[in-house]
């Protein structure tokens, strides 16, 4: 099989924001290798699905051999995988803290660890991960502690990383939304939550997907966290 054609990986592809990055990168000819929990096998043969719990370094690992494997390479990874939890600070469990540490620091590490070994082999390739922009702009709306602190520490490890792999042809970014309307919003809360907004709106999943690709697409940027939500870490 030919390996000219760009190779993505994408976390948490099953549904949401990941699903449709999934088909936003097949419209541009990209081979994706999606991974998820839940993730069901694809009938299209540029589309490799890989179930897993992307905690697990396991997966990680077949993710990105079995994508090699088929593909040849891999050029772009979307840490799209993640868990929001909103609770106050003092009620959170030892579960939901090893929760929000597996999916959103492990589910980032292991896999990113693995893609950049193989970008480093053709000096070229690209980080892309999904964070939150109450990291920056915490609202006593909604407890986010969880969230901040996971989240907070992709957004300065994609910085690092932007920094170590430069001179390496390997860039690193993050996407940081808002709301987001997709499956992890009930349809009743939606109002409440598009006044957390200066824009007075949730986000679109196409505008986090819009976001991905304009990075994917940009060779020159690197180490930005870019801000898609509606206005708020500008302020209210």
């Amino acid at each position: 099989m030919s390996t000219s054609q760009k190779v993505v990986v994408v976390t948490g592809a099953s549904q949401g924001i990941g699903a449709e990055t999934v088909k936003a990168f097949r419209k541009l000819d990209y081979r994706i290798v999606a991974t998820a929990r839940s993730i069901k096998p694809s009938d299209d043969a540029n589309i490799l699905a890989v179930a897993g719990d992307i905690a697990d370094p396991a997966t990680a690992q077949r993710v990105i051999s079995e994508g090699v494997a088929r593909f040849g390479r891999i050029d772009t990874l979307v840490n799209n995988a993640g868990v929001f939890i909103a609770k106050p600070f003092t009620t959170y469990t030892a579960e939901d803290y090893a929760k929000a540490i597996a999916v959103n620091v492990a589910g980032f590490y292991f896999i990113t660890q693995l893609a950049i070994a193989e970008m480093e082999k053709h000096s070229s390739g690209h980080v892309v991960t999904v964070t939150t922009t109450l990291v920056d702009h915490a609202n006593s709306r909604v407890p986010s502690v969880l969230a901040s602190l996971t989240k907070g520490g992709l957004n300065a490890a994609t910085k690092s990383l932007a920094i170590e792999y430069a001179k390496r042809g390997i860039r690193a970014n993050a996407v940081s939304p808002g709301v987001i309307k997709s499956p992890l919003h009930a349809p009743e809360t939606h109002t409440m939550k598009a006044s957390l907004h200066p824009m007075g709106r949730m986000g679109e999943m196409s505008d986090i997907v819009e976001a991905i690709l304009f990075l994917d697409a940009a060779p020159f940027i690197t180490g930005e966290i870019l801000h898609v939500d509606g206005g708020q870490s500008a302020g209210h």
